[in-house]
């Protein structure tokens, strides 16, 4: 088979790079809890805020993966069993991500240090279901993507997956995405957004979600404003 007639191949490492977005913010997010003062609402309301809008994302990923990529493999690669354990591992993450939204609820009434606490727990919790699945599904289930999916059918999960991101927040998700990306992916990325949304993100978006970061990650003092260069 000569080079021009090899079949095109999903480009699934773009997977690994919003796998990246997902580990940060599950890190992030149990320190930015311990880090509230106690009693502090409007601070405690502004990270709540900010969880409820990555538990929401990472349950509309799963669920893209869950109708879309899922169904596929099991029709083409027939691994029952190593798809059966992905499903299950997306239940389990379903279930500790419920507790997080319980205790963030308790913890928004209060802001208290012990409702905090318990919040962080199970945030620690919920990432270490979360790192074992993304671990998995980058070893495991990105080679058969790579194998079985078509490329238009990997473009429709990645289309699926923007459609989870409300217009408003365009410009953080991709913040988001870049500021875990290398110089070579950042070029990546923007290549294949829209025109309209380069010039966006170029004349307000960066900013825009660098200001975001600092207002987040403050009391952290995290954040270097190093997105998207």
């Amino acid at each position: 088979m000569s080079p021009s007639t090899i079949p095109e191949r999903p480009h699934t490492h773009e997977m690994v790079v919003v796998h990246r977005v997902f580990r940060r913010e599950s890190a992030l997010l149990p320190r930015l809890v311990r880090a509230v003062p106690d009693g502090a609402k409007a601070r405690a309301e502004q990270v709540a805020t900010h969880l409820a809008e990555y538990l929401a994302g990472l349950h509309h990923h799963h669920t893209v993966e869950d109708e879309t990529i899922w169904p596929l493999l099991h029709e083409r690669a027939a691994d029952g069993e190593l798809l059966a354990r992905m499903e299950e591992q997306h239940a389990e993450i379903d279930r500790v991500s419920e507790t997080v939204t319980d205790r963030a609820l308790q913890w928004r009434r209060t802001a208290g240090s012990t409702a905090a606490e318990h919040l962080a727990v199970a945030l620690d919790e919920h990432r270490a279901a979360l790192l074992g699945h993304l671990d998995d599904e980058e070893r495991l289930i990105l080679p058969l993507v790579a194998d079985y999916l078509t490329v238009a059918e990997w473009d429709a999960v990645g289309r699926r997956g923007m459609e989870g991101v409300p217009r408003d927040r365009l410009m953080i998700a991709l913040g988001a995405l870049l500021e875990e990306a290398t110089p070579q992916e950042q070029a990546y990325f923007l290549a294949r957004a829209p025109f309209i949304g380069r010039l966006l993100w170029k004349a307000v978006g960066r900013r825009q979600y660098a200001a975001s970061c600092r207002a987040l990650r403050g009391p952290l003092s995290a954040f270097d404003g190093g997105a998207g260069r």
